[in-house]
């Protein structure tokens, strides 16, 4: 399966964040949408970098309470891992482990199209060991 189907299924929505937006406010809209990151943009086409839980914890532990006020683009990931449309879920898997990211925006001629997310990877997963479950259970109930 490619990642244009996991798009497909979840939609091509990101939230975006301009690179000037302080780190309080980032982390309100992590809050608020309940996502684990954001995309930070100043066009929302290009992307500039990611804003994780992680990377906001990162900056919380190194420099405490002042890290909020500082500008998203501070801590952000950069560069970022990306794919496009037609990387295969395996190969963002294995992508995603050997990296440790757990957010992957998917590029369309160097352009943001979507987020794919480890949450999207494996209730992906889950839902191909499922159906496979279930042929092979109808099978096993009906081997004629």
């Amino acid at each position: 399966m490619q990642v244009s189907i996991l798009l497909q299924a979840k939609g091509s929505e990101v939230v975006v964040v301009a690179p000037d937006t302080s780190t309080a406010d980032a982390v309100a809209v992590l809050a608020e949408r309940r996502i684990g990151a954001v995309v930070v943009s100043a066009d929302g086409r290009h992307i500039d970098g990611v804003l994780s839980e992680r990377d906001v914890v990162a900056a919380l532990a190194g420099h405490g309470a002042a890290a909020l006020a500082e500008p998203a683009r501070r801590w952000m990931s950069s560069p970022v891992v990306t794919c496009e449309p037609d990387t295969t879920v395996e190969t963002l898997m294995a992508t995603m482990t050997e990296r440790r990211v757990r957010h992957v925006p998917v590029l369309v001629d160097g352009e943001l199209a979507g987020l794919v997310s480890i949450g999207d990877v494996v209730k992906d997963h889950i839902s191909a060991l499922e159906a496979e479950t279930q042929v092979l259970h109808d099978y096993i109930a009906n081997p004629y």
